[in-house]
């Protein structure tokens, strides 16, 4: 069984009042696939996870659109009490895909928004809303140190070093 059919069957089951039931096929669903996916989310039933959803996280006051496809290790949590009674909340509007090791936190006591078609590349720290069709990515990654003796790019022979 998927990690998707998984988390609808604990979600219906949470609907339905079973709440003992539903928190039993969560714990299934996270010993299986290495997830924690709240039965509390609001989630379309066409919701897909690359890799199965291996190590994805996300937290109860979430609303997830149609059509979202989330990879692998995605982490997406509202920065504040959870529950109904609050009033914060990440919503992920259709079409919305979201790459492996992403992480979406909406900033303290608020809400965020990733709007319809947007893209999340993989490795992305999402902290702010992300505008309808927009492509969002982390910086690249550079070269802080180099070992003593290697050359740099540019060939020229001058070495960076590590002060301190």
């Amino acid at each position: 069984m998927s990690p998707e059919r998984l988390w609808r069957l604990s979600a219906a089951l949470r609907r339905r009042g079973h709440k003992r039931l539903a928190l039993m096929v969560k714990k299934l669903n996270s010993l299986i696939y290495h997830n924690s996916l709240a039965p509390a989310v609001v989630f379309s039933p066409d919701i897909s996870f690359g890799h199965h959803g291996f190590g994805t996280v996300i937290h109860s006051n979430v609303t997830i659109g149609k059509r979202v496809k989330i990879w692998h290790n995605v982490t997406i949590a509202v920065h504040s009490r959870s529950g109904p009674s609050s009033p914060h909340r990440i919503v992920i509007e259709d079409d919305v895909s979201i790459g492996a090791n992403s992480v979406i936190i909406s900033p303290r006591e608020r809400s965020l928004r990733i709007g319809r078609g947007a893209r999340v590349g993989a490795g992305a720290v999402v902290t702010h809303d992300v505008p309808a069709g927009a492509t969002v990515v982390s910086a690249p990654a550079r070269v802080l140190a180099q070992a003593e003796g290697a050359a740099d790019e540019s060939g020229d022979g001058d070495v960076l070093h590590q002060d301190g």
